[in-house]
């Protein structure tokens, strides 16, 4: 029987892989594919088209369709070690948590699948048990389509997918949409002094972006009435800016990086409507000064949410896994939604059900000192061993 013991230990080998978004992952790839092949696992790799990063999919059962996915991302936040009470990527066992980044989001997920493997592959199961393992989900979900599409062009169509993210043993059911972008502003440098003879990157920008802020008060109003989201409606952020030269110098260039949350499809594309509608008329403006000038935005991802179903494979399933046993640990059974976004959403626009549950609080997740309780781990364990015998013949 697997024990916390065990998850611990592959938990420290998975923190040690610095596997920042955006930055290679095949070091903690080939350590898992390695893991699995020894059990007998069929196991497939999908490359980005750099083959640096890799995705995992791996199945253990019989090769039919059907079977539960239990999928985690390899990849985790940046960080700044100045900000860590010990090293990020060093596992730190005290107080009955594990501290290193990844902790919670989500290789401790990841390490009670590790650890569950090898039951599962010694047991006689009526359906596959899946794990995949993405890569690049932290910055722009990069990994999870070429999965799918690499899942669906093999006819592999498992019957639900569990998304190990840190809800705190709570199950989710549906959550946000997430949409990312990046938009670049191109205007013409010159001398602060003659401001009319130049054309403000960094001006133009802040006047786009507060014409996406102030589309805040619409997004209330359009809010349904019964949205189960906190906050309710959809919301937006710009979270990095950069552009200009010097306090003298008129800007040429200002890009910033923005997302928006949004709780139905409908939002998104009014405010792209909308936007379009203004930045026509700010580029009147600025290219009749300077013809060449542009607003130009390019987007990073447009992952839809994971929508709310009655009838979903995956929900009958978390309610069949929470039995008793594993709720008087922690596991909670009531279904709740989340702000944020996953691929759950992906999943679940490929015609795989999906669900959210695992270990870990999503409050520490991208903090310094991010931890998971040895506890959640535990109980997560328990809810794996329940779905391996509710697999096996």
């Amino acid at each position: 029987m697997a024990t916390v013991d065990e998850v611990l230990d592959i938990l420290d080998v998975l923190i040690s892989y610095d596997t920042v978004a955006l930055t290679p992952n095949l070091d903690l790839i080939e350590d898992v594919k390695d893991r699995l092949e020894s059990l007998g696992a069929k196991v497939v790799l999908t490359y980005d088209d750099t083959e640096t990063k890799a995705n995992l999919f791996a199945t253990i059962g019989p090769d039919i369709e059907g079977g539960v996915v239990l999928s985690g991302h390899s990849d985790v936040v940046p960080v700044n070690p100045d900000d860590w009470t010990t090293p990020p990527f060093k596992a730190d066992r005290r107080d009955g948590r594990v501290y290193g980044r990844g902790t919670a989001d989500m290789k401790g997920f990841v390490a009670c699948v590790l650890a569950m493997a090898p039951i599962y592959a010694a047991l006689d199961l009526t359906v596959p048990i899946h794990i995949a393992l993405t890569f690049d989900e932290e910055d722009g979900f990069h990994g999870a389509p070429i999965l799918l599409a690499d899942l669906a062009e093999s006819g592999i169509r498992p019957s639900a997918a569990v998304i190990g993210e840190p809800t705190g043993l709570r199950t989710v059911g549906a959550h946000k949409g997430c949409y990312e972008y990046r938009t670049t502003v191109t205007g013409m440098n010159g001398h602060s002094s003659v401001p009319a003879e130049a054309v403000s990157a960094v001006h133009y920008a802040m006047r786009w972006i507060s014409g996406l802020l102030s589309l805040g008060d619409e997004m209330e109003h359009r809010a349904p009435d019964q949205s189960p989201y906190d906050p309710p409606p959809t919301t937006f952020n710009v979270g990095t800016i950069s552009g200009g030269q010097g306090r003298c110098v008129v800007a040429d260039k200002c890009w910033f990086d923005w997302e928006m949350r949004p709780v139905q499809v409908e939002d998104a594309n009014f405010v792209k409507e909308h936007m379009a509608i203004l930045e026509s008329s700010l580029l009147d403006e600025m290219q009749s000064v300077y013809p060449e000038a542009s607003i130009e935005t390019q987007m990073v991802c447009e992952i839809d949410g994971l929508e709310w179903r009655d009838d979903s494979p995956a929900l009958d399933l978390m309610k069949v896994l929470l039995d008793e046993e594993v709720v008087a640990n922690g596991g909670f059974l009531p279904v709740d939604v989340v702000s944020y976004g996953t691929e759950a959403g992906l999943f679940q626009a490929a015609g795989i059900p999906a669900v959210l549950w695992g270990p870990g609080d999503i409050g520490v997740a991208h903090r310094p000192d991010e931890f998971i309780e040895v506890a959640d781990l535990e109980v997560c364990l328990c809810l794996l061993r329940r779905l391996g015998g509710h697999l096996a013949s």
